[in-house]
């Protein structure tokens, strides 16, 4: 099985520099060149479905399967329910099996708020930011029994880390049912692919791999700087809070057996602008650094 897979475009005309219609193209030609299976994002393919209509249908309509994860972004600026039609996804969560795999796509954008847990919607979450990032206890059966039912080894997609300590505030949950799985039956699931953190690492843990797939686009800091050519940067209202790369990150993942080889790229930083030239810290809350790719490796599982 081949798919190629990306993550956190931010595709938003006039608010973040992306490269979305370019980004796009390369992407699918890429796929086609590499008889790839499916592709697939892990969240954050834009901001508001309702703005990008078009791109949205020439992602859904692409010759090759093309497959969405919701990202906390996605729906900043309409209702996760317009999202949720507009991908033309099946549901919020869902499964799909792909040559002798089973994909897992999971949705990690809800908030707990007292005993309720809320979805991300019409940027909800962002008066909300000590009670974000939760799987609902609903999802975590859908989870398990997708799992358990499956005649298939797994991959599960989301958005939000599995493996990061300040990622999925219940992401011990999930942990608990990959290790009860795999003790029942080795290799359940093989894989789990995250977004969010635009960063580029790769983690072993209890014979699983947990992928967290770098940004297509850039990385976020919070102090804004003033390094970019002004004419570009007037063109996007958030390129200033941004350090970008040159060429849109992807990679092109291979499962044989329990082998994964994740066919990585090497970009540069735009205009070489990198965190380091801020005013920001050089590495994220678990100290991994900004890098314009995305590594190659090959991993077998024991």
């Amino acid at each position: 099985m081949k798919f190629l897979l990306f993550a956190d475009l931010h595709y938003a005309p006039g608010l973040f520099w992306s490269r979305g219609w370019d980004a796009l193209k390369t992407f699918q030609s890429r796929a086609e060149q590499e008889g790839c299976d499916f592709i697939i994002h892990a969240g954050d393919l834009g901001h508001s479905s309702l703005k990008i209509a078009d791109f949205i249908k020439a992602y859904n309509e692409f010759h090759i399967p093309s497959y969405h994860c919701l990202g906390n972004h996605d729906g900043d600026g309409c209702t996760i329910e317009d999202v949720i039609r507009d991908y033309k996804m099946p549901h919020e969560y869902y499964y799909f099996d792909a040559c002798g795999y089973r994909m897992i796509v999971t949705n990690t954008n809800y908030y707990k708020h007292g005993d309720e847990y809320v979805r991300y919607s019409g940027g909800n979450y962002y008066s909300h930011p000590a009670e974000r990032d939760y799987i609902p206890p609903e999802q975590l059966d859908w989870i398990r029994q997708t799992i358990d039912e499956s005649e298939y080894p797994c991959i599960l997609f989301s958005h939000q880390s599995f493996e990061r300590c300040d990622g999925l505030k219940n992401r011990g949950d999930v942990l608990d049912i990959i290790d009860q799985a795999n003790k029942k039956r080795p290799h359940s699931v093989l894989m789990c692919i995250n977004g969010h953190w635009h960063r580029d690492f790769i983690r072993i843990r209890n014979n699983v791999i947990y992928f967290d797939m770098n940004s297509a686009s850039y990385d976020w800091i919070d102090n804004p700087h003033d390094l970019f050519p002004k004419e570009e940067a007037d063109q996007y209202e958030f390129m200033r809070n941004t350090v970008c790369y040159t060429d849109p990150l992807y990679a092109v993942v291979t499962v044989e057996g329990t082998t994964v080889t994740i066919d990585g790229m090497e970009s540069t930083m735009y205009h070489g602008i990198t965190r380091e030239m801020t005013n920001n810290p050089v590495f994220d809350r678990a100290g991994r650094p900004v890098t314009p790719r995305v590594e190659s490796a090959k991993i077998t599982v024991g």
